[in-house]
């Protein structure tokens, strides 16, 4: 599906160099190593819990690899490890989060641009919305326009509060890029007993707004994609939604276990090519790289992941009261009244 009329023109209509090639190749290596090694640290306590999104590596590397950070913002959810770790973001501090340090991350969203992780399912797509609205009443002088992404799934796609978003965005024409990973399940459900029809993608023409629906699996069509999209926006055409066919390999948590719900056939029947070995396969069939660049890119990867290991072990508890500090820019006597009672019961003052 494709109901986007806009083509990418500049530097973002010319193909992918054989350098940014290597370089979503080397992104999506390390995401997917750190994820794996964050299932591994659950089970050896050193993060209670934590989403993973092997198979969704081409999707979230080559979603963010579009974002202009200098402009735009990006709302994500529980399970967008790659998409921070392509915008840069501070890992340690993103991990936090997973760590229980500090919900949201203690990273700065301001400074990367990536919001803080959102745990309520759909929760980010409001944001969005929001901020983007922002810009568009911000940039009544025909200056340059931000552009918000957010992420949701399939299973988040059945909330009202998507719905909502999107209806406000179409009809304030606000520069957003909904962002939809298909991924098959919704938790425990398949996507077809749970999304009418079959496809997120379809649904955007009932709030008159373009729509694609893109290989998620091939992250050089998902970076195009999403190009494509960002120019609709920022160019003041209003919203585009996005649908990344793609399939969620591992459990939906760490608490999770997938084979209550499917069995190893259906998951290897539905996981389709693994997004990492289709671009391995295809630097190498244009020569692009060799085995020496890919044995470097998984060396580099495993020593990122050692020293994000290591800054997330060294990472202390946060002061308890801090969980007042940012509930209201003007805290009410009630919370007042909360955090007096907390230091009394827990710190004896």
């Amino acid at each position: 599906m494709d109901t986007l009329p806009l083509a990418v023109s500049g530097d973002d209509a010319a193909p992918l160099t054989p350098d940014q090639l290597r370089e979503l190749y080397t992104l999506m290596a390390s995401v997917r190593h750190l994820d794996t090694s964050a299932i591994a640290w659950q089970r050896q306590g050193i993060i209670p819990g934590y989403a993973p999104e092997l198979g969704q590596e081409a999707a979230q590397v080559g979603s963010a690899y579009a974002v202009d950070t200098s402009r735009d913002f990006v709302f994500p959810t529980y399970r967008e490890m790659g998409v921070a770790r392509t915008m840069g973001v501070d890992m340690v501090g993103y991990m936090s989060t997973h760590k229980a340090t500090w919900h949201g991350g203690l990273y700065n969203p301001l400074e990367s641009r990536l919001a803080p992780i959102q745990a309520v399912v759909a929760g980010s797509v409001l944001h969005a919305v929001g901020w983007a609205h922002g810009q568009t009443l911000e940039n009544t002088g025909g200056g340059t326009t931000g552009v918000a992404m957010t992420y949701f799934g399939d299973g988040a796609s059945s909330q009202g509060d998507v719905h909502e978003a999107l209806n406000f965005a179409a009809v304030m024409k606000a520069p957003v890029v909904f962002f939809v990973q298909n991924n098959g399940w919704a938790i425990s459900v398949p996507t077809e007993r749970q999304v009418a029809g079959g496809s997120v993608a379809a649904r955007a023409a009932g709030y008159g707004m373009p729509a694609l629906q893109v290989d998620g699996n091939d992250v050089v069509a998902v970076v195009e994609a999403t190009r494509r999209a960002f120019a609709h926006a920022r160019a003041g055409h209003g919203p585009v939604l996005i649908e990344a066919m793609t399939y969620r390999r591992g459990p939906h948590s760490t608490s999770d276990d997938p084979g209550r719900y499917r069995s190893l056939d259906e998951e290897r029947d539905g996981a389709g090519a693994d997004p990492l070995e289709r671009l391995k396969q295809r630097l190498l069939a244009e020569g692009i790289a060799d085995e020496a660049f890919f044995a470097e890119a998984l060396a580099a990867a495993k020593a990122e992941e050692e020293a994000i290991r290591t800054g997330i072990q060294a990472l202390g508890s946060r002061p308890g009261a801090e969980m007042f500090d940012l509930v209201f820019q003007e805290p009410t006597p009630a919370l007042q009244a909360q955090a007096a009672n907390w230091r009394e019961e827990s710190e004896h003052v």
